[in-house]
């Protein structure tokens, strides 16, 4: 699997977040409070939402496969706004949205990422204030975790094929695992730092800043340290090794997990693409493909099947994958907004 850059997204303000829709869509967001959505491989804008007020953080989308375009949840702030696209508006402002909610707990708490479960039926979030919450979307009622992280929560994403489970990562350099319907917390790992580098030069602390989950339940946790964790404890893909079904999910076991020492620098977003193949990036823009499987013995193995590097991004903020591309969103050299979008091969 390899890719090669085929063209690039220029916009005013810094890229902050990127989100593939079921239709193929793909929503940007920025610095400037503002989102663009594209149909690729055109670059001409489809729609777009302006004067948000803050930094888009997060997007992702709500439609259903009958729309043309689809429902979008943007977190720009302390707030999260739904907005229908499938209007005659091609240009949407605050007041146009169906639902705006405010999850941080105060005008400091700026909503980090949200997500949506496979039944679309709630959305997930995470604040700088390190809480991790729930907003069930036919009553918009939020229920926050009563375990928090004790800094920033960056990221928080839900538990393929379990009904109320979610996981977390924070700047505490902790992973945790919440049952959302108790609000319980299930388990966590919590990250030591790595040993210093040959050089003497210490590494930036574990802090989590990524995370991402196959369709069968194998995560992977960037660390602004450069590494990626792989954990297996929860993986039911059909070459994973057999595991009895338990009552919640296990992915966060050290004993089933595995280091890939990637990077001196920050890994700051993580995607699968399918059971096996994960693809992550570095704050610097170093690109990277890995294949996951298993040997004999049953023991976790990640290949690295392609890497590459940015061409016109000085600092990488986010990525977005479907089957056929691969997105990176940041900042150019002269602090203006830029995607550029790569084609799988």
């Amino acid at each position: 699997m390899t890719y090669s850059l085929r063209d690039s997204i220029k916009v005013p303000a810094a890229v902050s977040a990127l989100s593939f829709g079921s239709q193929g869509n793909l929503a940007v967001g920025s610095a400037d409070g503002s989102v663009r959505v594209y149909k690729l491989p055109s670059l001409k804008v489809l729609k777009a939402i302006r004067q948000l007020g803050d930094e888009v953080s997060s997007i992702c989308w709500l439609n259903n496969r009958d729309a043309q375009i689809g429902e979008i949840c943007v977190a720009s702030g302390r707030n999260a706004y739904s907005f229908n696209l499938d209007t005659e508006k091609l240009i949407l402002a605050p007041t146009d949205a169906l639902v705006s909610l405010e999850l941080g707990e105060d005008d400091e708490d700026v909503v980090n990422e949200l997500n949506v479960n496979e039944n679309k039926k709630y959305l997930s979030f995470s604040s700088d204030a390190g809480s991790v919450g729930i907003v069930d979307l036919s009553t918009r009622q939020i229920t926050r975790m009563k375990t928090r992280h004790n800094s920033i929560c960056d990221t928080v994403k839900f538990v393929p094929h379990r009904s109320s489970e979610i996981v977390s990562g924070g700047y505490d350099s902790a992973i945790l695992h919440h049952d959302f319907f108790q609000r319980n917390l299930l388990s966590r790992f919590d990250i030591t730092a790595a040993a210093l580098p040959s050089s003497g030069v210490s590494l930036s602390p574990p802090f989590v800043l990524s995370l991402a989950l196959s369709p069968c339940g194998l995560i992977a946790a960037g660390t602004a340290d450069g590494r990626i964790w792989l954990g297996a404890g929860g993986d039911k893909a059909t070459n994973a090794p057999k595991r009895k079904k338990g009552r919640k999910w296990e992915g966060l076991q050290e004993s089933e997990g595995t280091w890939i020492q990637v990077a001196d620098g920050p890994i700051v977003a993580a995607a699968f693409t399918g059971e096996t193949t994960l693809i992550i990036s570095t704050l610097l823009g170093r690109l990277v493909c890995y294949s996951v499987s298993y040997d004999n013995e049953g023991h976790l193995v990640a290949n690295e099947r392609w890497q590459s590097a940015v061409e016109a991004i000085n600092k990488v903020n986010a990525i977005a994958v479907n089957q056929g591309s691969l997105v990176v969103g940041g900042l150019d050299e002269f602090g203006k907004g830029i995607a550029e979008v790569w084609s799988l091969d």
